[in-house]
């Protein structure tokens, strides 16, 4: 086996047990609610077949949700008379979707299993679903997580989550804070397989004279897709890599060749830090489904409510 492989089983291993102090467990909804994974599975099926771009949108909703004070589902939380704003109303928020699907999936558990299972679970969850979805590695996570009680705070996310600016020193001390090790930050940076990048993330990097790290033949599509001052930058959009529908290595090929849409992208493969994960996340696939399953369940279960903290919501956008 594997060194490596067998260094990344230790390590969840000994982060599992940890999570589990947490109040968290791979067997917590046992007695419960024991059908909840199968519920939120087949209840996402519709789903990615009438939207094949929702696994990435479910991908990138739980990971905002969980770099802001652990997972707890406060982004799921709709405004309203007593909650002045959301987190949706963070300007690192743009472009957040399928919320509603969260809710869908809610309703079903709860008519299976009232008052047990939280939203920030089904959220959880539903990534994980979205990951093997795509074509990525099943992923067993640890649940028990409560759902927050307090209303969101945008400022507290546009402040706590990472700007699109970010470089690789910002990116790995952002995921040391979760508990993983430079690998697994590389790892996790794997998730950028999936979706597609605004080009409003990516106008500054575009601006002044020739861009870093970048191929000159893709930063010239990225200046002609993304031009300056355009009206439509909200709205306009490049592909991750050529397999945006994928989960799988392609993100770190591009990456090597210089197609890195983001800052971090183009510093992980020149950075002796990152450089050697990189290039072999790009050559073995196993390694990085090892790597990416292990900083999944450190992400998603870092800061979270449990036990007699925060509540079980009935409905998923509402405090009440």
């Amino acid at each position: 086996m594997d060194l490596r492989a067998i260094v990344v089983g230790i390590s969840l291993f000994v982060f599992s047990i940890g999570a589990e102090g947490q109040g968290l467990s791979y067997n917590f909804y046992e007695n419960s609610c024991p059908q909840v994974e199968a519920i939120v599975r087949a209840a996402l099926q519709p789903i990615f077949l009438t939207d094949p771009t929702a696994p990435a949108a479910l991908l990138r909703l739980m990971f905002h949700d969980c770099q802001v004070q652990g997972c707890d589902a406060s982004i799921l939380v709709d405004p309203n008379e007593k909650t002045v704003s959301s987190e949706m109303a963070a300007g690192k928020n743009f472009g957040i979707r399928k919320r509603e699907s969260i809710n869908i999936l809610k309703a079903m558990v709860e008519f299976e299993c009232p008052q047990q299972v939280s939203c920030s679970d089904i959220l959880v969850l539903a990534a994980r679903e979205a990951v093997a979805a795509s074509g990525g590695p099943q992923i067993k996570v640890p649940l028990g997580r409560r759902d927050s009680s307090v209303p969101p705070n945008y400022k507290l996310a546009d402040s706590l989550l990472p700007s699109a600016a970010i470089g690789v020193d910002g990116m790995l001390q952002l995921f040391a804070k979760k508990g993983m090790t430079v690998e697994e930050s590389v790892a996790i940076m794997g998730a950028h397989t999936l979706g597609v990048t605004h080009c409003l993330n990516i106008l500054n990097r575009l601006q002044g004279g020739r861009v870093e790290g970048m191929a000159p033949m893709f930063e010239a599509f990225l200046r002609i897709n993304c031009p300056q001052g355009s009206l439509t930058s909200n709205a306009s959009f490049v592909l991750n890599d050529p397999t945006t529908l994928t989960f799988d290595i392609h993100y770190y090929n591009n990456v090597i060749s210089g197609h890195g849409v983001l800052r971090v992208d183009a510093e992980m493969v020149m950075d002796p830090r990152t450089a050697l994960a990189v290039k072999r996340f790009a050559a073995h696939q196993d390694g990085f489904f090892q790597a990416f399953s292990s900083a999944f369940v450190k992400l998603s279960s870092s800061g979270v409510l449990s036990g007699n903290q925060g509540v079980v919501r009935k409905i998923c956008n509402a405090l009440d």
